[in-house]
């Protein structure tokens, strides 16, 4: 019965119904048959989340001749009925329509003229058909085999133009994708052309390899809608991806501004603290020293005079720390040395200072320069006042970028009713907390008979 029937007609019944297809044919045909069922309802679920996703994003807009082209199929598919014959020639060309649209646009290649052509056939396919009176005989046949030369043409274009991006800008991402399109659509392409061929050679061979080839169409369809779906899964991993970097670049960016702003509010304190501090020493040279140096040159007691000069040395000291201005270390080591041998002298104390064996090149803070003076007079006046001693040896050093004074003395040694704290009385707190300020540390070694060590450590 196969033999007597129309080539259309057997088109028709083995492309577009399987099922009639599968009263007509033998029993092996039944998988077939089958798995065009499975096919179809897999491409209308799969039409439905291709559908979604290019509703939601915006540059997966071409996506929907995809959904176009897998309902086309379902539909032409499920059309059996016998009124439904000319609905078959208008989604057959709907179909072609959707897939040579998503094909080539999916490459960004369009063409206004091709938008027409197929707009045109769609309407002239369904006409020529109907003109027939329901008897299409061989005109079935030729649109057929035009609209599947179509859609093998979009194919091969499509995969042309995808190897000429990639031989523009080589990349292992796209060669993957071509080796995986190349492998989708090639099979596809053979598939349809061999069963024109085979419809125009062996009836009987064409009949039986016919819906096993017409499973290819649905299989690349299903292929490509998976294909859009992983291809947006990845897109948005790498979205997040890069919001994460921006977000942590943000961060970055943010911490470096407040970076940027803490120093900026810190030089402008400094700066405010230092026109301060030089209004203050300014004030202080200009009409605290001048009345100092007035009661020392005027006063008729001697005892007046000298606790002036004191009074005017302590508040030149003061003046030079608030100044700012930092003090080479080998001046300071003769100021102080002129100090102490002076001091100790009239004490009729023996002084012997000892200092660095090599060249110092290093400077002091003025802060350090301060501290560090009061801590060596508080040490001389100890000496004097309370020790008894009659040597005293203060030698110097530059040790592992740390400034080494240290002040000893042959004396009484601090008495034991201290109960062993050093830091009590004689001005040892103070010493200890001026040299904390510093970030260094003032170490005192004492006992009853053997006299005082204070080792004073300042880092440079």
């Amino acid at each position: 019965m196969a033999r007597r029937l129309p080539l259309f007609l057997l088109i028709s019944v083995a492309l577009l119904c399987p099922a009639a297809a599968h009263a007509q044919a033998p029993a092996g045909l039944y998988w077939a048959a089958t798995l065009h069922g499975w096919v179809a309802a897999m491409l209308a679920l799969m039409a439905t989340v291709v559908g979604l996703v290019s509703g939601l994003h915006h540059r997966e807009k071409p996506a929907s001749f995809l959904v176009g082209m897998m309902l086309s199929w379902v539909v032409l598919r499920a059309a059996t009925a016998p009124g439904a014959a000319g609905l078959r020639p208008l989604l057959m060309t709907l179909l072609v329509l959707c897939g040579v649209q998503y094909l080539l646009r999916q490459m960004n290649w369009k063409r206004s003229w091709i938008d027409h052509a197929l707009l045109i056939q769609c309407l002239v396919v369904p006409a020529s058909l109907l003109l027939t009176g329901g008897h299409v005989g061989i005109l079935g046949v030729v649109w057929h085999a035009v609209l599947s030369l179509e859609l093998v043409a979009a194919m091969g274009w499509a995969l042309w133009l995808r190897r000429l991006r990639l031989q523009a800008t080589p990349d292992e991402a796209q060669a993957r994708e071509f080796r995986l399109m190349a492998g989708l659509l090639l099979p596809t392409m053979a598939a349809l052309v061999a069963e024109m061929l085979l419809a125009a050679v062996n009836e009987t061979l064409w009949w039986t390899a016919s819906p096993w080839l017409g499973l290819m169409l649905p299989l690349l369809m299903l292929a490509l809608g998976l294909q859009l779906v992983s291809h947006v899964a990845h897109a948005r991993v790498d979205a997040e991806r890069r919001i994460g970097a921006i977000e942590q670049r943000m961060a970055e960016r943010i911490a470096e501004v407040e970076r940027s702003h803490h120093q900026l509010a810190e030089q402008k304190l400094e700066q405010v603290t230092e026109r301060e501090r030089k209004r203050i020493a300014a004030d202080l040279h200009d009409d605290l020293g001048a009345k100092l140096l007035t009661i020392v040159h005027t006063s008729e007691s001697d005892r007046i005079s000298t606790l002036a000069r004191e009074a005017l040395e302590e508040m030149r000291l003061s003046v030079r720390g608030l100044t700012g201005k930092p003090v080479h270390l080998i001046d300071a080591l003769g100021d102080w040395r002129a100090e102490v041998v002076s001091r100790l002298g009239q004490a009729n104390i023996l002084a012997e200072w000892k200092s660095p064996a090599e060249e110092i090149e290093h400077t002091f803070q003025a802060r350090s320069y301060v501290q560090t003076t009061r801590i060596l007079r508080e040490s001389v006046s100890n000496i004097i006042k309370h020790s008894g001693a009659t040597h005293a040896t203060i030698s110097s050093a530059v040790q592992d970028g740390d400034f080494i004074l240290t002040i000893q003395d042959n004396g009484q040694g601090i008495p034991t009713e201290l109960d062993g704290r050093l830091d009590r009385g004689h001005g040892m707190a103070s010493m200890k907390s001026r040299a904390k300020q510093m970030h260094g540390q003032c170490l005192v070694e004492s006992g009853p008979g053997w006299g005082t060590v204070i080792r004073l450590t300042i880092p440079l």
